[in-house]
């Protein structure tokens, strides 16, 4: 039997350190639940000593998933580990996860701290997070940067002092595949006590190369990867959690492990990861991308109509993407429409949300002349963000554009029940449509990202439209679809609005900065 490798998911918390991916906690809560139906081993829900709001996220997620380790991040200092323990001691099963840098770039300008007080903090922080859950895990931060001797001597410090889980972090994304395998090897082969932990590996994406330097580690012995939903993440991001569960999975004549992941999960996954954080997937990404199993070549079509594996390694359906082609309409019944969510894995939990759902599937039946799994799906993630954030509405909007004029919006908003409206010009349509609502909400934020997907194909095909807003430091994503791009962008406007409004967060503090104990 193959080796189980474990997967440590990072999305809420490295890659919530994407500039503007930050999220609530009822939206760490919705991850985390999709992560647990998954199949994930260890999900690190953020950084508890950054702030109240992500220590009440983190333990807020830890009161929530049962099947599923819970882990929250925390510096080798005595007051990061008491919120990080605070935060996880509802979880059925939780881990501290504690880091100190140890490279000599890292130590001399960030750290300000020798070797020998580098050592002697990394054994006392595992040893303090300890009494807390036998389930600790140790990152050298910058170990792919590090002398190897020392690096040695502080892996088989925190082994010694109690880690479970020792990860060897690419924190730049500096290595090279066969120089970071050979790293995992060589500290297998040199530390006494190596045979005591599991070695993890954690790499990012800075050359492009993070889920190959994890795959290299794995074949070297590491059996725990830390990863992210779509790679998200600081700077170029992290290893893929896709990528890296489907290269082992479909190379099992190479990697003699395998994960206990359900892989069916995966694009549900990586949709509302999208979503939430406002970082649309790239078309031609791997696994999840909307081209990722589009065949467009007369030679690769006439091959995969005779044999799918001719150019097809894996099965669109295995990761989750929908092969019924059941087209609903404006004809289509209640029990259709429920039937087909249910298979989209979609529940309901009243008659009243079926109904309320059904009747937005009918406004955009008589928009729309067929509507795919992506449309429902889109109907259903946008419903849910905009239940959480409902204080200001969209109650109505015309807009007149016309060559040679200035076109001009009329917008009506339902303000805490209460209909106000305005009226704008604008550089466009929607430039005038966002004016006529700053008129309403007297908003000042500034707008950082406006994004127009297309949904399916087709000229009646939905348009999904991402904002982002930034006010005083903080930054909040708004989700908006509908066949008129236009009134996608005012959903969009108002949903990012309605964050801004009723959101309080505490300013973030950076994991990596470092203090004395």
């Amino acid at each position: 039997m193959s080796d189980q490798l474990i997967i440590f998911d990072t999305t809420m918390r490295d890659g919530e350190q994407s500039p503007g991916a930050s999220m609530t906690r009822d939206e760490k809560i919705r991850i985390a639940r999709v992560l647990e139906k998954m199949r994930v081993d260890v999900i690190e829900a953020g950084f508890p000593a950054a702030s109240k709001g992500d220590h009440d996220a983190v333990r807020a997620v830890a009161k929530t998933i049962e099947d599923s380790t819970v882990c929250g991040l925390a510096r080798a200092v005595r007051s990061d580990i008491d919120r990080a323990a605070s935060a996880i001691e509802p979880a059925e099963s939780g881990r501290i996860h504690t880091f100190l840098a140890t490279s000599p770039i890292h130590m001399k300008e960030k750290l300000r701290m020798t070797p020998d007080e580098v050592l002697k903090q990394a054994r006392w922080a595992v040893r303090y997070a300890r009494q807390f859950t036998d389930n600790v895990e140790f990152s050298p931060e910058d170990a792919g940067r590090s002398e190897f001797d020392f690096l040695c001597r502080v892996v088989e410090a925190a082994v010694d002092a109690g880690a479970t889980t020792v990860n060897i972090p690419d924190t730049v994304g500096y290595n090279v595949p066969e120089q970071f395998g050979n790293l995992i090897r060589r500290l297998r082969d040199n530390v006494p006590n190596s045979d005591k932990a599991v070695f993890s590996v954690h790499c990012h994406n800075d050359l492009g190369l993070a889920v190959a330097n994890s795959l290299a580690a794995v074949l070297q012995g590491a059996r725990q990867v830390e990863s992210t939903i779509n790679g998200l993440g600081e700077r170029a991001g992290n290893a893929s959690l896709e990528e890296i569960v489907m290269a082992v999975r479909t190379r099992r004549d190479v990697f003699p492990c395998d994960t206990r992941l359900d892989a069916t999960q995966i694009v549900p996954a990586s949709r509302l990861v999208a979503g939430i954080t406002g970082f649309q997937v790239q078309p031609n990404k791997a696994v999840v991308g909307a081209n990722a199993f589009a065949h467009e070549s007369g030679i690769h079509q006439d091959g995969v109509i005779k044999s799918r594996e001719t150019y097809e390694i894996m099965r669109a359906e295995d990761v989750g993407w929908s092969t019924n082609r059941m087209v609903l309409g404006k004809h289509s019944g209640r029990n259709a429409f429920k039937s087909r969510l249910r298979e989209l894995e979609v529940e309901f939990a009243s008659e009243e949300e079926l109904n309320s759902a059904f009747a937005r599937f009918k406004d955009l039946a008589d928009k729309k002349h067929e509507i795919f799994d992506e449309d429902l799906q889109a109907l259903i993630t946008e419903r849910e963000i905009e239940q959480v954030y409902e204080r200001i509405k969209l109650a109505g909007m015309q807009v007149c554009s016309r060559t040679g004029e200035t076109p001009v919006a009329n917008v009506t908003l339902s303000m805490d029940g209460v209909e106000q409206s305005a009226q704008s010009p604008g550089d466009g349509a929607v430039d005038a449509t966002f004016k006529a609502i700053d008129k309403i909400v007297e908003n000042d934020a500034e707008l950082k990202l406006f994004s127009v997907s297309a949904i399916t194909g087709g000229t009646d095909a939905q348009g999904e439209v991402t904002v982002r807003l930034e006010k005083g430091g903080r930054v909040c994503n708004g989700l908006g679809a509908d066949t008129d791009i236009v009134i996608a962008s005012a959903k969009a406007y108002v949903m990012a609005l309605n964050k801004l409004t009723v959101e309080t967060r505490t300013h973030r503090g950076h994991p990596q900065r470092s203090q004395a104990i």
